[in-house]
Formats: C-alpha cells, structure tokens, sequence
C-alpha cells in the first residue's frame, strides 16, 4: 500500500496552516495555490499507486464520476507512465527494405 510521503503531508499541513492564517488576499491565494499543488501531487500518486495495485480505468472513472476514457483523459501522465512500463524501448527508426526512407518518391 501506498501512502503520501511526509514530505507531501507536511507541505499540505504548511498550506491549511499558510491559509488559516494569511491575513490579505493574495497571502490566501498563494496559501490555495500550495495546497492546489500539493493535492494534485498526492492525487496523482494515488492514481499511480491504485494502478499498481490493478485498479481499472472504469474503477477510477467511477470515483470521480467518468467514464473508463474520461479517467484515461483527465489523469494522461499516470496513464503515460502505463504505457512507458508496458512497452519496449524504441531503437532508432530504421530505414525500409530496398534502402529508401519515408517520403522518397523516386522509383
């Protein structure tokens, strides 16, 4: 099981304590905007970490009210890091049989 890092809890706790006690407006925003950061960062491991586990996309989708693609669309890195897990890494692309490249129109 996956849990938030300190470091992030503590960031969040730094956020609420910054808001409960910022004393202007933008001093409040910038406090909301940590916290933003930091949500989403403890969001996305979340997501990375039920994925681990085996959670589908439709299951994701479900908590957040989406569909399977919704989901898929809406948390694109943690999917991305599906797919860079899954697959082989390219080589460099090699050129086509009869030593011609992409493109060439010659004959």
């Amino acid at each position: 099981m996956v849990v938030a890092s300190k470091s992030l809890l503590r960031r969040i706790t730094a956020a609420l304590g910054a808001l409960d006690i910022a004393d202007g407006p933008i001093s409040r925003l910038d406090a909301a905007r940590r916290l933003r950061e930091a949500a989403e960062e403890l969001e996305s491991a979340q997501i990375e970490a039920a994925r681990k586990a085996g959670a589908t996309w439709s299951e994701i989708g479900a908590c957040y009210g989406l569909t399977k693609q919704g989901a898929q669309q809406r948390f694109r890195a943690a999917r991305g890091q599906d797919r860079a897990a899954a697959e082989p890494a390219e080589g460099p692309p090699t050129a086509p049989l009869g030593g011609k490249k992409a493109g060439d129109l010659s004959v």
